[in-house]
Order: structure tokens, then sequence, then C-alpha cells
């Protein structure tokens, strides 16, 4: 294995890639559309009482979507789970910084996104989007799924990990490494120096060339892993069809058994607060930092459907600091730094 000089690993090679078959808006559309009738229907078993509340809406300059909300369950204060397409002619500037090549071809973007706010401080909140992006000569795939644990249980974020890494270990034994490191680095608030929560996997701009790693930090631990790997051999729009595939039908069996875990455990107000005020970091991610986000408000998206993975009640406090030797402090010092979940020596 070499490893590749390019001097900005978030620049695709340039070597062209393969076309995608004919038919490949059509096929990732109704993938899309089918995890989310998979997932909402899991999840609806989960919760048992309340159901998720469909809007169908159309964009003007091209495209709609399915938005599914979930709304004062006994599981979910609040969740969602959304469908979109979109087309057009109009590139949106996010995409010409990272892939200038685009530019002057109409472009084709959709994707699952999902963003679940348990009741209960004992559950963690857990996001998922997996997306597709053709314009022109250019393609892509993108994605990834993270947990957000207020008071953590090891074993369930090894849970977690591993069923994230059983997914990836069918496609290629160096995805989840790389995209697990990609994710601790991505879901990362600069201005809080901690991680949103313990990670999953996080990858962008695959279209089957080059190294693994196409993020903006050459320097850090995922670029370093690629480097290492070098160039992959290159990969098929149906290898990564399939990757993402199987990353999405992952979600359920990751997280639902965590979710039941802990749905009917004991709280009290001292646990509803601290879940209310780490619902802010969410926010401030996501308003901030969260390229999804900022790819729908460009592209003139439905504002409801893109802002619906903020939480339903959120607190901020002034300078608040955990108390020594508590769960809270535990959170502080284990899991909102990266760890190795499956590799290293994690105790509690």
């Amino acid at each position: 294995m070499t490893t590749s000089s390019a001097p900005n690993r978030n620049q695709a090679p340039t070597a062209t890639p393969a076309p995608p078959p004919a038919d490949s808006r059509d096929r990732v559309s109704a993938f899309m559309q089918g995890i989310q009738d998979e997932i909402c229907a899991g999840l609806e078993v989960l919760e048992g009482e309340a159901k998720f509340q469909q809007d169908q809406w159309e964009r003007p300059e091209g495209g709609g979507g399915r938005s599914r909300v979930i709304k004062n369950g006994s599981v979910f204060e609040q969740g969602g789970v959304n469908f979109s397409e979109v087309w057009g002619q109009q590139l949106p500037p996010s995409i010409l910084v990272q892939r200038p090549e685009a530019a002057g071809h109409g472009f084709y973007a959709t994707g699952t996104s999902m963003v679940l706010h348990p009741r209960n401080p004992y559950i963690p909140t857990v996001h998922l989007n997996y997306r597709y992006f053709e314009a022109g000569p250019v393609w892509w795939f993108g994605g990834g799924i993270d947990l957000t644990p207020y008071y953590p249980d090891v074993q369930d974020v090894k849970h977690f990990h591993q069923t994230l890494k059983d997914a990836c270990d069918r496609h290629h034994p160096d995805y989840y490494p790389d995209f697990k490191l990609w994710c601790d680095e991505y879901f990362y608030l600069k201005h809080r120096g901690e991680t949103r929560g313990v990670g999953g996997i996080f990858f962008d701009y695959q279209d089957g060339r080059g190294e693994l790693y196409r993020g903006p930090d050459e320097n850090g631990p995922a670029a370093q892993y690629s480097q290492k790997l070098g160039e992959l051999p290159q990969r098929s729009w149906e290898d990564l069809f399939s990757f993402v595939n199987d990353c999405g039908k992952s979600f359920l069996p990751a997280y639902v058994p965590i979710a039941e875990a802990h749905k009917d455990q004991a709280y009290g107000d001292r646990e509803r607060d601290f879940q209310l005020y780490r619902r802010g970091r969410y926010v401030e991610f996501n308003l901030v930092y969260d390229r999804g986000t900022i790819f729908g408000l460009q592209t003139n998206g439905r504002t409801e459907s893109i802002l619906m993975s903020l939480p339903p009640l959120v607190r901020w406090e002034y300078s608040y600091q955990p108390e020594a030797n508590t769960p809270e402090q535990q959170l502080y010092d284990i899991f909102l730094k990266p760890q190795d979940w499956l590799g290293g020596n994690v105790t509690v």
C-alpha cells in the first residue's frame, strides 16, 4: 500500500469516477423511502402509543419529501424521520466549495435523516442521515449515525458501535476504523472542547476513488489512518450503494435494544434538568456546524423539516460545572472524549 501525497484530502482525486447506472436516482430514492418506512415501523412498535404524523411537501424549484414526526409519546418526547429529494440548476455554495467540478451542471440530492429525543434521560438521543448526490460527472454517497447519551452505559455504547462495525465489515475492513474516527471529528463542538456524544460512523464524498477520508482536517486521526492505507482499489457505485443499504438497516438493531433496556428506568428532577441542559449542546451543534442543516437552508428546503432535529424542550445554564464524583461528571470525563469503544478498555 502507498500513501497518497494529495495536498487537500477534501478534494476528490483527479481521475474521473465511473458513471452511476442509468436508474441510479430511482433506486436510491426507493431505498431512502424504504428505510424511512422500516425505521418508522420499528420505532412505533417500540413506542407502543404515539404514531408518526406525515406531511408531504413539494419544493417549488424541484422535488419534495415526506416529513414524519412523532410527539408526546411514552418513549419519545419528539422525533422525526424525514425523506427528501431535491433537484435543480442552482448548486448550493457549500457543494461548489467542495466539488468545483460540479459547476454548470444540474443537481439531484436525496436522503433520509432522523433525530429522536427520548423522554427518559437514560435513553440516548440518536441521529441518522444517509444521502446521495449527483451533478454531471460528480456523484457521491455520504452519511452516518451517532449516539448522544446523557447517562451512558458502557455496554450500550459497545453494542451500538459493534452493530455498526459489523455492517461496515461486510463491505471493507477499514470502513469502521476510519469512519469512526471521522465521526469523532465531525460531531465535535469546537467552542466547547467536547464531542457531542459517543460517536458512531460518519463519511462523505464517497465515490469509490482515492483515500477514504475526505474531510478538512488533514492532520487528524481519521486523515492519518486514511493516509496509512493510501488510495484504495476503486469501488463501484453498486459497492457503495450496497454499503449504505447495510448501514441504514443496522439502525434498529443498534438502537432499539438500548431504548428497550432503559425506557422504564426511574428518574427524577435532577436527571431531567441535566438532560435538558445537555440538549442545548445538540441545538448548538445543529445550528452552528451541521452540514445537512446548512445544505437544506441553502437549497430552500422545507424549514420545518430541516429544523425537526431540534429538541422540544431545552435549557441553558451559565457556567455549569458537574459535581465531583457524580454520573454527570462521568459523562464529561469519559463519554465526551473520543474513546476506542471496541478495542480499548473503557470502564466506569
